[in-house]
Order: structure tokens, then sequence, then C-alpha cells
């Protein structure tokens, strides 16, 4: 073999290495990023670390900024009202998701846009803390997404089911109050609905929890509730909580004089009653049917919707509460 041949197999090998060896690098390089794509990511934990980042404003500053909001329509004090009340609306829609089972994110972006709202529409210079302003338009937002998407969150087709989906919780804790044991045996005779009915509502309900005690990541000692501010009401808030509710009475009982005695009667038993009458027995009553009942209801809770419109401005109807 001559000098040159040699020369140039003593290149090629050295090529070759170089080569292997980049090609070994490029594996490398793509198993990790293989490793790191396969990584969980729970976009809530994302966001609450992310929210968790904006400050909390006084009182003073959140009455500043509104009133630049107001009176100069500011975007940037606009912002900062916004950003510091997210942890309100994951609060809030904590509340809901436990009842509801709708997807938490879906409720936080409705609940998001309620907030909005409400950057709008504050008035600071009445005697009332933004936060509890606020908490007034996320709560109808999200309702009105969950009436909405009706059909996503309905988990029952029987009557007994859809009763059990607004009354168990609510009945479980009526009877420890009453010093009972809520066993499925008794709540089924309290509700009228079968053993098993209960047991299977009671794991469906409870499975979709959201446990503020759950840590953020399986290696952390941080917590949801760390990203939710505490929120407790104020003297100013309870008062003006109760003037609202005050003034809630005051409409509804403006409202019930303009029924005939039929209407009364199925507003007073059927729409705002804990343990409404059925639609039957309405009807035997009357003489109707029981879609003729339904017909009438529809019609007064949409009379009772434009009523609160007319005698409540900037208020949506699903805040109403049951007298």
């Amino acid at each position: 073999m001559t000098p040159n041949k040699k020369k140039q197999k003593k290149v090629l090998k050295s090529k070759s290495k170089d080569a292997a060896g980049k090609d070994s690098k490029k594996a490398e390089t793509k198993n990790r990023t293989t490793r790191k794509a396969i990584v969980k990511f729970d976009p809530l934990q994302r966001y609450l670390m992310e929210i968790g980042d904006y400050k909390l404003l006084t009182r003073k500053e959140e009455i500043e900024l509104s009133k630049r909001v107001r009176e100069q329509g500011d975007t940037e004090a606009a912002y900062h009202l916004v950003t510091s009340n997210l942890r309100l609306v994951v609060k809030i829609a904590l509340e809901f998701q436990r009842v509801w089972m709708q997807n938490l994110l879906d409720l936080i972006q409705e609940g998001n846009i309620g907030l909005m709202q409400a950057v709008r529409k504050f008035d600071p210079y009445k005697n009332v803390k933004f936060s509890y302003y606020a908490s007034f338009w996320i709560k109808a937002y999200i309702l009105k997404f969950i009436m909405d998407n009706w059909r996503l969150v309905k988990i029952g087709t029987t009557q007994g089911q859809r009763k059990l989906f607004f009354k168990l919780k609510k009945e479980k804790q009526k009877l420890i109050e009453e010093g009972f044991d809520p066993k499925p045996k008794l709540l089924s005779e309290r509700l009228g609905v079968s053993e098993r009915e209960i047991v299977d509502m009671d794991q469906r309900l409870d499975g979709w929890d959201v446990s503020l005690d759950a840590p953020l990541k399986d290696d952390s000692d941080t917590e949801r509730i760390d990203f939710v501010a505490a929120d407790a009401e104020s003297a100013e808030e309870q008062v003006a909580k109760k003037e609202m509710d005050a003034l809630l009475n005051e409409k509804v009982i403006k409202f019930k004089r303009d029924l005939t005695p039929r209407e009364l009667e199925i507003f007073e038993n059927r729409i705002f009653s804990d343990s409404p009458v059925t639609l039957q027995q309405i009807g035997e009553r009357y003489g109707i049917s029981r879609e003729r009942v339904r017909q009438v209801e529809k019609n007064i809770i949409k009379k009772m919707k434009e009523f609160f419109k007319r005698e409540i401005s900037d208020f949506d109807s699903y805040t109403i509460p049951v007298p």
C-alpha cells in the first residue's frame, strides 16, 4: 500500500469516528428530549403558580384603580384590578366544581370573564369592597356557563337521580345536625330513592372533589390552598350583604303581588321551595296537565328574570337567593 493510500485510510477512519461521535450525541440529546416530553404537564398547577405572582391590593389601591377605570377608562388600572383578584375566581370556581363536577379550568375561565365585567361595572364611590361586588359577577358567569352546558353536566336521567344530584349533600348535613348517622338506608327513606342510587351518587359526587390540601407537585410541600387568598368578610361586607338580602326579599314580595293564585302556588311550592311538590300534584289540584304546569312554571321564571333586571340594575338573576 502506498503512503498516499495509507493517509487516505487514516483520514476516513478519523471521519468515521467523528460521525459516530456526533450520532451518539444526537441520540443522547433525542433521548433527553423524549424524557422531557413524557413528563406530566398539569395546566392547573401551572396556572396557580402563575397567578401566585400577582400581588394583592390594599383597599386604598383598589379604590384608586377603580376610579381610574371608571373616570378615564384606564386599561392598565383595569389589568391590575383583574390580576390581583384571579385567586378569588379560583376560590369560587372550586366551590362550584365540587357540586357541579365541571372542568375546573373551564369554570375559572368563565369566572375570569365575570371578574372583568365586575371591573367595568364597579362603582368605587359606594361603600362596598370590590371583591364582594366581584363575587356576584363571578358566580353569575360560572352559573350561566353551567346552565348553558347542562347536557354536559347532567348526571341523572330519572327523577330520583335528579333529586339526588341537588339534595344528597344537603340532606346528609341535615341528618348530621339532627344527630343521625347519614347511612344509605336512612337517606333512601328521606329522599324516596333506592339505597343503590344513594351509594352510586355519593361516590360520583365525592370522586370529583378537588382537594385544596393537595400538593401542587409530588415532591412539593406547596399546596393549592396557598394560592387562594383567604377572604373573610369584613364588617362592611357583612352590612352590604344584609342590605342586599333585604333588597332582594323586598323585590320578591313585590314580584309575588302580581302573580295569580295558581302562579303563586307554583312559585312558592315549586320554584322557591327546598322540597318542591310534583307537577302532578299541582296539576290535579287545578285540573290541568303536568305539561301545562311546566309551561306556567317556565313563564313565571321568565317573568321573574325580567322583573329583577328592571328593578335592580347590573344584577344577574342567577344570583337571586332563595328566601
